[in-house]
C-alpha cells in the first residue's frame, strides 16, 4: 500500500541499493590485473589496453577508480641488496689493510649543503683523505683512492656502507679491477662501521659544527690544517694516548725488531 501511494515498484523498495565500491568492482579488478603484470605502467597505457581489451567504461570513470585506488602515487619497489654477513670488527695491526670510507653533509652560512668523503686506516686511524666538495659521485671516489694510492699504495679491503655511490658499477668495477675487497656493512647496522664513525663524530665537532664557512675553501683550508694537527699531535685513546703517526711509527719500529 505504501509503494503504491507514492507510485514505487515493490521490487525496487526491496532491492538492497548497491555501494560505489561494489559498482566500481569489475573495473578495480581489471586495473589490479593489469598493474600486476606491468607496475610500471600509468593511466594512459592502463587504460588503452584496457579499449583494447573490448572494455567501454568511460574514462572519467576508470580514472576516478584509478586514483581512489592509489594507483595515481609513485609506486616505488624496494631494491634488494645482497645478503651481508656480519663481520667482528677488529682494528688490523698493519698500515693498508683495511681502509674505513663514509660521507657526511653539512651546510655552508647561507644554506648551500656540501658533502664530505672521509677515508681512514683502521690500523692506526690516520686520516688519509677528507675530500669536499658540493658533489661527490662515484668516479670523483675513484679518483680521491687513484690519488691516495700514489702516496700510500692501496688495501687489502675497504670497509664502506651501502650509499648508491660505493655501490655503484664504477666504484665497484674499479675496486675488483685493483683487487680490493670490499667489506659492506649491513644496512641500517653503522656500529659495524664504528672505526670511521667515531672519526665522524671527532670531525663534525672539531671542525664542521665548530665554524661557519662562507665558501667550500674555508672548509678545505681549515680542514687541512686538522687534519695535520689530527694526524700528528692530537693523542688517540684507543692507540695508548698516542697520534695516528706515532702509534704507526712505534708499530713499525716494534715490527723491525721482531724481523731482526
Amino acid at each position: 500500500m505504501a509503494c503504491s501511494a507514492v507510485g514505487l515498484s515493490r521490487a525496487t523498495f526491496y532491492k538492497r541499493p548497491q555501494t560505489s565500491h561494489e559498482k566500481d568492482q569489475p573495473i578495480i579488478d581489471c586495473l589490479n590485473q593489469v598493474v600486476g603484470k606491468n607496475g610500471r605502467w600509468g593511466f594512459g597505457l592502463c587504460f588503452a589496453y584496457l579499449r583494447n581489451q573490448g572494455v567501454t567504461w568511460n574514462h572519467k570513470r576508470v580514472w576516478r577508480v584509478y586514483k581512489e585506488m592509489g594507483l595515481n602515487l609513485p609506486r616505488r619497489t624496494k631494491k634488494r641488496l645482497p645478503k651481508i654477513i656480519k663481520e667482528p670488527l677488529v682494528a688490523p695491526t698493519e698500515a693498508n689493510t683495511i681502509w674505513a670510507l663514509d660521507f657526511m653533509y653539512d651546510t655552508l652560512y647561507y644554506g648551500r649543503a656540501f658533502r664530505t668523503l672521509n677515508v681512514i686506516d683502521e690500523s692506526n686511524r690516520e686520516v688519509l683523505a677528507i675530500e669536499i666538495d658540493l658533489s661527490l659521485p662515484a668516479a670523483r671516489v675513484v679518483r680521491t683512492l687513484e690519488q691516495l694510492e700514489e702516496i700510500y699504495g692501496l688495501p687489502k679491503a675497504i670497509r664502506l656502507d651501502n650509499g648508491s655511490e660505493l655501490r655503484s658499477a664504477v666504484f665497484m668495477g674499479w675496486c675488483e679491477s685493483k683487487g680490493i675487497e670490499l667489506k659492506f656493512i649491513q644496512p641500517g647496522k653503522p656500529q659495524q662501521n664504528a672505526f670511521i664513525e667515531r672519526f665522524n663524530r671527532t670531525y663534525r665537532h672539531e671542525v664542521l659544527s665548530a665554524h661557519l664557512f662562507e665558501n667550500l675553501n674555508q672548509v678545505k683550508d681549515i680542514t687541512e690544517q686538522w687534519i695535520k694537527i689530527y694526524n700528528e699531535d692530537r693523542p688517540h685513546a684507543a692507540l695508548g694516548k698516542l697520534s695516528p703517526i706515532q702509534y704507526r711509527q712505534q708499530a713499525e719500529f716494534s715490527h723491525r725488531g721482531l724481523s731482526t
